[in-house]
């Protein structure tokens, strides 16, 4: 199950579990959309995978299987992506 974690690695901004900014990849990095798109140009700097749309819980399941509250912020790993 996914862990839907609360913040950006890079901005350290809130990602709520409802929230259509977030971006992860396969090991569940996650990202706002603006990090994502704009310093690291779809990838994770952490393993380089591809960053997609994290899906969202529905409200009911939230209930029983909540988000984690455990942030993650790594500015150091947040360089801009490859420049064309």
């Amino acid at each position: 199950m996914l862990q839907l974690r609360p913040s950006c690695e890079c901005c350290d901004v809130d990602l709520p579990p409802g929230s259509a900014e977030a971006r992860i990849c396969s090991f569940e990095c996650t990202f706002c959309a603006i990090c994502a798109d704009t310093k690291l140009a779809g990838i994770c700097p952490n393993c380089g995978g591809e960053l997609v749309a994290r899906p969202r819980r529905p409200a009911a399941k939230l209930a029983v299987n909540p988000a984690s509250t455990t942030r993650v912020h790594k500015p150091q790993g947040c360089s801009p992506g490859p420049q064309p």
